[in-house]
């Protein structure tokens, strides 16, 4: 890997568990610095993570983490589901042997580790997997469109695993990730696409919780400054009636 896709990879990375939270503004070197590499490869990351809508540039303010959309993420999964589809139905009826070796040992892993899996653990092998069904589909030309719906929905999952009291259990993800393995691995294409189908219906599912449990703040920080401002000036003024 070349610099600047080790950049675009550490930096997706931070995206995803919302350590670049959602809505923040920060200068490059504040970016280079929070990931380590030098100033040509990560604006080369983040002209890529601009295609991808992961982050916005803006002239004399320097970048954005794009906020968390929820209603445009809804409409985003569709494609997801669309693309899902094509990329696993190439997949079952493509892969070699090696290819569904290496399924089959990503589906004894996530078994064998089902009941003690972290998130970090768990978004390891999901990116895994990602790679291994783009790369036996061997069709390039949608990995540019996939990927950032990957990250864009790992991100929604991160923010619901962490902060949604249902989301806290692992067990009901990696089943339906085991599920797509299996039917891939064994090549049933129906299996596949359906399992593929109950995986995305899983995610869809999280949006009615985030819409209802999770903070604004969390989607997009800018509000919780907001809030800061109106919590100080409200202190300020009660102070001044004090007086």
């Amino acid at each position: 890997m070349s610099l600047s896709d080790l950049a675009y990879a550490r930096i997706e990375e931070l995206l995803v568990c919302c350590e670049l939270r959602p809505g923040l503004f920060l200068a490059t070197h504040d970016l280079q610095g929070m990931v380590g590499f030098g100033r040509t490869p990560v604006l080369q990351a983040v002209n890529r993570l601009a295609a991808d809508t992961l982050v916005h540039v803006t002239p004399r303010h320097g970048l954005q983490i794009v906020p968390v959309d929820l209603t445009r993420d809804r409409v985003l999964l569709r494609l997801r589901r669309d693309m899902e589809r094509f990329v696993i139905r190439l997949a079952t009826e493509r892969s070699g042997s090696s290819q569904r070796n290496q399924m089959l040992h990503l589906k004894r892993q996530l078994a064998e580790h089902r009941d003690g899996m972290t998130l970090e653990q768990f978004n390891v092998v999901d990116r895994r997997i990602d790679q291994l069904f783009l790369a036996a589909a061997g069709e390039p030309f949608v990995e540019s469109t996939l990927r950032p719906l990957h990250t864009i929905f790992r991100r929604i999952g991160w923010i619901y695993h962490t902060h949604a009291e249902r989301g806290a259990n692992l067990q009901d993800t990696v089943d339906a990730h085991i599920a797509v393995l299996d039917a891939v691995a064994t090549g049933n294409v129906d299996d596949a696409i359906s399992a593929s189908d109950r995986l995305v219906d899983f995610v869809e599912g999280m949006f009615e919780v985030l819409e209802r449990e999770v903070e604004p703040a969390l989607l997009d920080c800018r509000l919780g400054e907001l809030d800061e401002t109106f919590l100080r000036s409200d202190s300020s003024f009660d102070h001044r009636e004090g007086t």
